[in-house]
């Protein structure tokens, strides 16, 4: 008889996982110190070991964040400073090192955490042979704060913690994954929105290089990611919003985290509305930890040199219209405000080449029109950016995800933000009273997303997307025909599907060099 429980001895101590179907589960091991006190807003440190066997029935502390999110925090959960924890899914170990998956969360860099029930790794590890691997990461401003400019004598503030933390994650499985049966020189790094974006920044850290050795980039925000001046402008905002004068920063070192995630909930949610298309809080250009805007760093060959799956979603802003979020601009107002805020950063760009952008979308004014401006701007754009350039070097694959059920057709959310993550991780029916198959479609998801899983575990497996069933070819991305997948009720391989406003978006009108 199979045992419900499996200890594994690893170099900070040893682990108790459960059995969860036919894999086993380690939740909450510890992959980085406490980050509070004097640790707050600095990089992670390795943690201690710990005493005794750790028990990881329980997923860790989630990262201090709003409670009044989209994203529902399950009953039972705490939320707590010393988050910096990981989750593990893999078979039993048997001596032969299966390919591992490392999973980063989305929700705006400020939203979100790994043990959300849509992101259980039990059914990616079962039918794929694979370890599974999810983790918490400082998020909001106790991640993607950038203080720097604010450091004294006395205190000290580091930018980018949050990426930080998600490198120190991929280092404690470069460490210990062997133990629970993974293979260390084969981890694929995958996630979605910010997720996804931080997949795409890291591929540009030179310190996250060796770390991981594929990557699947779904619906990165590529270009969310700013300069060290107006980061430090953020930071005068929040320190104005709780009264802290700069030269008494060092006392948010201090503060209950709680007034720490108020404030930037005031921050993240006037950003947007003053200039449409800007997060508050992303990944910072510092020269340091991200030497470059990720965008123009694939451009001029500097990405690490894996296989890249990158794609996005047919219909991304539909669900911010549908939640009111102000994170993306979804009417002519806000679309034409975005363009004024890029012409002022970008004056590069001459008025007439923004006009002509605008003019290539004939339902504008139309929400229609600027849902579909504002996708090709956030999304879309920036996908075909990075994989014309990734590919020059490196093998590449383009998909747009196009699916939707009828209730969801019905909905006008279609293939909306995020629609893909249960047909990626077979974990439909997570939402609580979930409308998803209303009218019907139960049968046709199930075989997408059967279609979906086999492609992202192949990759994981053996560097090339293919699904072994009889379904369509997933050709290679390449600059002269741009053969890309649509995954839909059946798939198909369309040449430069976005070909008419790729010409006219051009090579990097939302990045910068």
């Amino acid at each position: 008889m199979e045992s419900e429980t499996l200890t594994i001895g690893c170099k900070y101590g040893e682990a108790r996982g459960y059995r969860d179907g036919a894999v086993y589960s380690w939740k909450g091991i510890p992959y980085a110190a406490p980050t509070g006190d004097d640790r707050r807003f600095r990089a992670p440190e390795p943690p201690d070991p710990w005493p005794g066997v750790l028990d990881c029935a329980r997923y860790g502390p989630i990262a201090p964040q709003s409670r009044q999110s989209p994203i529902a925090i399950t009953p039972g959960m705490t939320i707590g400073e010393d988050c910096l924890s990981l989750n593990i899914w893999a078979p039993e170990p048997d001596g032969e090192p299966r390919p591992v998956m490392v999973w980063i969360h989305g929700g705006a860099y400020v939203l979100g955490y790994s043990g959300q029930k849509i992101y259980d790794g039990r059914i990616l590890a079962e039918s794929g042979d694979v370890v599974v691997v999810t983790l918490n990461y400082r998020i909001g401003a106790l991640g993607f704060l950038d203080l720097s400019s604010f450091s004294t004598a006395e205190t000290t503030f580091e930018s980018n913690v949050g990426l930080r933390d998600q490198i120190a994650a991929l280092e404690w499985v470069r460490d210990c994954i062997a133990d629970f049966g993974g293979d260390p020189g084969r981890v694929t790094l995958f996630g979605e929105s910010s997720g996804g974006g931080s997949v795409t920044t890291l591929m540009t850290v030179p310190r996250a290089e060796g770390l991981f050795h594929r990557a699947i980039a779904q619906s990165p925000p590529a270009t969310s990611v700013y300069g060290s001046e107006r980061a430090a402008t953020v930071a005068e905002r929040f320190l104005e919003i709780l009264e802290v004068p700069p030269a008494r920063a060092g006392e948010l070192k201090a503060m209950p985290f709680e007034a720490l995630v108020a404030a930037s909930e005031i921050l993240v949610g006037e950003t947007p509305t003053k200039v449409p298309g800007t997060l508050a809080l992303t990944p910072v250009v510092d020269r340091d930890l991200v030497p470059k805007y990720p965008v123009a760093a694939f451009q001029k060959g500097l990405s690490h040199r894996i296989p890249l799956m990158i794609g996005s979603n047919k219909d991304e802003p539909s669900i911010f219209r549908f939640m009111k979020s102000p994170l993306m601009p979804v009417d002519d107002s806000s679309v034409r405000a975005m363009l004024d805020a890029l012409a002022a950063d970008r004056p590069d760009l001459e008025p007439e080449r923004l006009a002509e952008i605008a003019a290539a979308y004939p339902d504008l004014p139309k929400p229609s029109g600027a849902m579909a401006l504002s996708r090709d701007a956030a999304f879309r754009m920036p996908v075909l950016w990075i994989a014309e350039a990734h590919a020059t070097h490196s093998p590449t694959w383009v998909y747009r995800f196009d699916h939707a059920t009828p209730m969801l057709k019905a909905a006008r959310i279609g293939a909306g933000h995020a629609t893909e993550l249960p047909y990626v991780f077979g974990n439909f029916g997570t939402l609580g009273r979930d409308p998803t198959f209303w009218l019907g479609g139960r049968k046709g998801a199930a075989e997408v997303a059967g279609r979906v899983q086999r492609r992202w575990l192949a990759f994981a497996h053996h560097g090339v997307p293919a699904a072994l069933d009889g379904s369509k070819h997933w050709p290679l991305y390449e600059p002269e025909e741009r053969l890309t997948l649509l995954i839909d009720s059946s798939d198909s391989v369309v040449a430069d599907p976005e070909g008419d406003m790729r010409a006219v978006w051009g090579d990097q009108v939302m990045g910068f060099n």
